[in-house]
């Protein structure tokens, strides 16, 4: 795999984790578990890159094994953050809430983005094999057992949100357009920090992203079980029979189809080409912008310790009353009075800049 290959997970992930400051201000849980997600997705790819280049030895059997766990719960939680994302934003357009903060929607959040994908990286193990794949450039994949149980824990479990998804923006849209002018006042009204131009992009973006997994995990199966077929399933004892076995394969058309090696390749770099598009929307914004130079500003104070030099309108400015306090308390004593700037002309005209008094 050329080196540009090995950098696009990094850069995919450096460009998700632009957005972070941004989304965590916000405190929206299905973008922040969208970045968590992506995230782990660019640097498992990354890695494997750069450790199986031109190879498919069993170099990390570990890494393997917990990799190739959090890639199953990645393609159920992607769907699911999605899902999260189209079921609130439904919600807000039909003037049921503008910011959910009850436990319950909460909680049904937080199932959607994390609870049903462990919940599937513990399943898995009915239809796993054996311990996980190797492919050439690509790294270990998991091991799924083709058959009817895998179609229901695997492959449903994250075509439904995607479609749930889908169906959540359809009638979003079709309720913005027929109260579009109310949904503007609303949210200029409303106390949240959600604009009209941040829910387009919202809408935009799960609308894309429902897609894009749609299409994705329907090639991915397609390709799984058309090339293969479904295998019979029999008994535990005969599907996890030699469950230890590590299979390891070169990317090459001697072993696997033409049709197969280019899926393959297409759902490696979609993972990348997600992380560009979650930043395009949201990390080019003004928000955005403020953001990055917040993040500077605390970077520079907090990690290298330099403080920004203030101008003459930021100098802190003492007040007229300062002056004509009492400057002897009760007891007769003489009180201690904060020292007397030495620039009096700005102190009384606070507004007074350097040109108007080098004037």
């Amino acid at each position: 795999m050329p080196s540009a290959s090995q950098a696009a997970p990094f850069v995919g992930l450096v460009l998700i984790l632009l957005t972070l400051p941004h989304h965590w201000r916000v405190k929206n849980i299905a973008t922040l578990s969208i970045i968590a997600w992506l995230s782990a997705y660019n640097l498992i790819f990354g890695v494997n890159a750069i450790i199986w280049d031109g190879n498919f030895e069993n170099r990390a059997p570990v890494w393997c094994d917990i990799v190739t766990k959090i890639k199953i719960g990645a393609d159920v939680a992607l769907p699911g953050c999605v899902l999260c994302m189209a079921k609130r934003l439904n919600r807000i357009a039909y003037g049921l809430e503008m910011s959910p903060s009850g436990w319950r929607h909460r909680m049904l959040d937080f199932l959607l983005c994390w609870g049903f994908a462990f919940l599937v990286m513990a399943l898995h193990i009915i239809v796993q094999g054996h311990r996980f794949d190797i492919l050439e450039n690509i790294g270990c994949i998991p091991a799924v057992y083709t058959s009817w149980p895998s179609i229901i824990i695997l492959d449903l479990s994250g075509l439904i949100p995607a479609i749930l998804a889908l169906v959540f923006c359809g009638l979003t849209l079709l309720k913005l357009y027929r109260r579009r002018v109310a949904f503007r006042i609303a949210l200029r009204n409303t106390q949240s920090s959600l604009t009209p131009s941040r829910f387009i992009r919202l809408m935009i973006m799960t609308f894309f992203l429902g897609t894009w997994s749609t299409v994705l995990i329907s090639v991915s199966t397609y390709n799984e079980y058309y090339e293969t077929g479904l295998d019979p399933w029999t008994s535990w004892a005969d599907v996890h029979f030699h469950f230890s076995y590590i299979g390891q394969y070169p990317l090459s058309e001697d072993v696997f189809p033409p049709s197969v090696i280019r899926c393959t390749y297409v759902l490696w770099a979609a993972i990348p080409l997600s992380s560009l598009s979650f930043f395009l929307f949201f990390g080019v914004g003004k928000d955005a912008m403020k953001d990055y130079r917040a993040s500077a500003d605390w970077i520079r104070r907090n990690i290298f310790r330099k403080r920004r030099p203030l101008s003459v309108s930021e100098e802190p400015i003492h007040s007229f009353p300062q002056f004509f306090e009492d400057t002897v308390d009760d007891g007769g004593r003489e009180k201690s009075l904060p020292p007397t700037p030495l620039t009096p002309l700005i102190i009384v005209y606070p507004r007074v800049s350097v040109v108007d008094l080098a004037a």
